[in-house]
């Protein structure tokens, strides 16, 4: 009896856990800083080494004070989002086309699957110097990672739409354009959010790299100028920062699912 109730009493704590989501990512987290204190007091490296989460702390706040975080996250942000859009944009277009033509597909296939076993980061140098170190450059690489996974999703999503209801809507005479909005793009929509998930996530990456490279302003200088000041707890500031700005993105595309999906049974991730 004691144990029936030890295990009631303690699945009953688990619900009420995972009623507030936020409980278990919080407590990661401090997980997380206490076990980075305790590595910092234990190893007793060097701060150009292993900064403890104090000085970094210290660092965000003089960073947040001067000006030079927002700024240079701003930046990151604007080259992340005109990436992502124009990535999934191109993404969904060719998409598109290429589920509706299969010669078209078997004709690019080859050039698709191979600009994606050259890494974004050996062609950002590339891009760099044929676009120059402006945004444009930044935005194209960003749109480049993006873009592969997005196709992706949306050929997949194309393809599963159901071929009775494809008849269906051609037995009622509709148009391309009707078949395209009221069946395929709903029908598609779980996997092209799907894609879009992972497109948000791999934005922050092209976006870092295309700074990395040659880049003046935004997250990446922040990390290059860190490293060459053996400014450890600035480059820690800017990587926190740019998981901060990757988990925006993510929350903003499940928000966008949660309201066009539903009609579904959401299940939360």
């Amino acid at each position: 009896m004691t144990q029936n109730k030890n295990q009631t009493q303690s699945h009953t704590v688990w619900q009420k856990i995972s009623q507030h989501r936020w409980i278990l990512p919080l407590l990661s987290i401090l997980l997380f800083l206490g076990l980075w204190q305790l590595l910092y007091m234990l190893l007793k490296l060097p701060t150009f080494i292993l900064p403890g989460p104090a000085m970094v702390w210290a660092k965000f706040l003089e960073v947040l004070k001067n000006g030079l975080w927002w700024r240079n996250l701003s930046y990151t942000l604007l080259e992340l989002s005109l990436g992502l859009l124009t990535g999934t944009v191109a993404a969904s277009l060719l998409g598109y086309l290429l589920s509706k033509t299969a010669m078209l597909e078997n004709l690019l296939s080859p050039f698709l699957v191979g600009s994606q076993s050259v890494p974004v980061v050996a062609i950002a140098p590339l891009i760099i110097i044929w676009f120059g170190p402006g945004l444009f450059s930044k935005v194209l690489i960003c749109a480049m990672t993006v873009f592969f996974p997005v196709l992706v999703n949306v050929l997949i999503g194309m393809r599963e739409v159901s071929q009775d209801l494809r008849e269906l809507m051609l037995s009622l005479k509709a148009s391309r354009w009707q078949m395209l909005t009221k069946l395929e793009f709903p029908a598609a929509l779980p996997v092209l959010l799907g894609g879009l998930r992972i497109g948000a996530t791999l934005s922050v990456i092209g976006a870092i790299v295309g700074e990395l490279v040659a880049s003046d302003r935004g997250l990446g200088y922040l990390i290059n100028l860190g490293r060459g000041q053996f400014d450890t707890a600035l480059v820690f500031v800017a990587v926190f920062s740019l998981i901060f700005l990757a988990a925006i993105l993510y929350g903003i595309v499940l928000f966008l699912e949660r309201r066009a999906l539903k009609w579904q049974t959401w299940r939360e991730f």
